[in-house]
């Protein structure tokens, strides 16, 4: 794709630190400053306990594959490592950033899908640290943000699965993914937020943020404010 759009990029593995540092050091080497970076990376549930039939001698303990882990989260956390590090290097532009990052995340990562349950993980993982990090990032003019979509048509399921959905009208639009990837960017000031994006993004309902549990009660804010305490200390 990128050669078609006369665009330049570069082949990685992205469960290796290694891999993507040469890759990043490619994009920086091309083209300098670096303001906008997308961990998008991703793949779908798969078997990552074994089952009974897996285990012929009944007495063997099977490595569990945490590929998606792997790639989903250890991935994502690479490149957004490698962001930061950038960024920080880079003076502010004139929206008074230093850079941003925009992740996916996904449905998954906002409500519990007990049949995917590893890719669940590794969505609530992606809306953890943005949530987290994106508060912190935004005091150095760097934010982070994720947009989180319902079903889309990609190459994670079957042509049959997203036919079916799609005579439903239940398909999310690719694009609508795109134009709230755009909303963050350029003056933009939110960091930390998880945007969702569903299948009526077209129909008036367009990107909107989940709402999240509330702190119980003060004793429970008091542990919180002990907690953030702690981790400014370190």
């Amino acid at each position: 794709m990128a050669q078609s759009v006369g665009g330049k990029y570069a082949v990685m593995d992205v469960t290796s630190w290694e891999s993507q540092v040469t890759a990043f050091q490619q994009a920086i080497d091309c083209y300098g400053r670096i303001d906008y970076v997308f961990p998008f990376a991703g793949i779908g549930e798969n078997k990552w306990v074994a089952s009974k039939e897996d285990d012929s001698c009944g007495s063997v303990f099977l490595k569990p594959n945490l590929s998606v882990l792997d790639i989903n989260l250890t991935g994502a956390l690479y490149t957004m490592s490698l962001a930061v590090q950038h960024f920080r290097r880079q003076k502010l532009d004139l929206y008074g950033f230093r850079g941003k990052i925009v992740v996916s995340g996904s449905f998954c990562g906002i409500y519990c899908c007990p049949s995917l349950p590893i890719y669940t993980t590794s969505k609530h993982a992606i809306t953890g640290i943005v949530r987290c990090w994106g508060k912190q990032l935004v005091t150095e003019g760097i934010t982070l943000n994720s947009v989180n979509p319902n079903v889309m048509r990609t190459n994670l399921s079957t042509n049959d699965f997203y036919d079916n959905l799609d005579r439903e009208g239940l398909l999310t639009p690719i694009d609508g993914v795109t134009e709230a990837c755009i909303q963050f960017l350029g003056e933009n000031g939110d960091s930390g937020q998880c945007c969702e994006v569903g299948p009526n993004y077209h129909h008036g309902q367009g990107m909107y943020l989940p709402l999240f549990p509330l702190i119980m009660d003060k004793k429970q804010q008091r542990v919180y404010d002990k907690l953030e305490e702690r981790g400014q200390a370190r």
